[in-house]
């Protein structure tokens, strides 16, 4: 079983990235997410209800999904979405598969999970490897603000994933189900997003092209239902650690895809950048029946 929600959330997630690349447009980056996860969310509480699924939450559970929207399914999409328009989405894969190493920092600040020495290892690679994976685009740019922005929200982006990872885990942990908690979370996520746009005066009009729709349907339905469905089930069942692990994978098939379809041209820097940063996520998948020393949870 884990196999089979390994290769989704590989399959799935690195195939994502290039679907954002083809929602960049007339469209702002906060309507297109709304758009996104309104589609999921009636999607999920349609079935849930059709299946008397659907579970009853306490406030305070219902209060940890709206953080979970705003992390999972809000701003950290806007980060990646904005980022898009000045890095490759394939580079960005690269940078959110640095999620294992943002998920070993937070498992210790909320649940004293308390790291290997290899995590050090593991970080300096990480960052060795983005410097070197970015030195030819931003010593070509000039070291351009939009280039190290890209960046920026990328890391960003990963960050909020993972504060969406703890969320999810507690949720777990808590005996909740994952479908339940994962759809409130998407509406909660909808609604902050539609809010921003509001706020920001955008038009809520998609653009209704063949490109632009295909990839919101295939975000919604695949991206956000079942991917997100299979990874946060990983997450309950052997934790955010070695459910990370699936973004070891990803960046490869994001990579490959974004070769073909926005022209990233590989260079020896670039392959080397990846490599430090593949292995540095290695590194932290060594023995996993060691990873963590456990303590007394604090998250609740």
């Amino acid at each position: 079983m884990n196999a089979l929600l390994y290769s989704l959330v590989v399959v799935i997630w690195g195939t994502t990235w290039i679907a954002i690349f083809l929602q960049q447009g007339p469209v702002a980056a906060p309507v297109s997410i709304f758009w996104r996860f309104a589609l999921a969310t009636t999607v999920m509480m349609l079935v849930l209800l059709a299946r008397r699924k659907l579970r009853a939450l306490s406030r305070r559970d219902h209060l940890f999904c709206l953080l979970q929207g705003a992390c999972v399914f809000g701003f950290n999409f806007w980060c990646f979405y904005t980022a898009a328009a000045w890095i490759n989405t394939g580079l960005e894969s690269v940078i959110f598969s640095m999620a294992v190493l943002f998920n070993a920092v937070n498992s210790f600040l909320f649940f004293g999970q308390k790291p290997p020495a290899r995590f050090f290892a593991a970080a300096l690679m990480g960052l060795a490897g983005i410097v070197t994976l970015f030195w030819q685009d931003l010593v070509a740019s000039g070291w351009s603000s939009s280039v190290l922005l890209g960046i920026a929200l990328s890391a960003l982006g990963t960050l909020g994933f993972s504060f969406g990872n703890m969320i999810s885990l507690r949720h777990q942990r808590n005996g909740l189900e994952i479908a339940t908690t994962n759809s409130w979370a998407m509406l909660y996520g909808t609604l902050i997003m539609g809010a921003v746009a509001l706020l920001r005066g955008e038009d809520f009009t998609p653009l209704w092209s063949v490109s632009y729709l295909g990839a919101l349907v295939y975000l919604a339905l695949f991206g956000s239902v079942i991917g997100f469905g299979a990874y946060f089930t990983l997450v309950g069942r052997i934790g955010p650690g070695k459910a990370a692990y699936s973004t070891l994978l990803f960046p490869l098939v994001a990579l490959t895809v974004s070769t073909f379809y926005e022209g990233y041209q590989w260079h020896a820097q670039g392959v080397l950048g990846l490599g430090l940063i593949l292995t540095g996520n290695l590194v932290m998948f060594t023995r996993p029946e060691t990873w963590f020393v456990r303590r007394k949870p604090s998250l609740c």
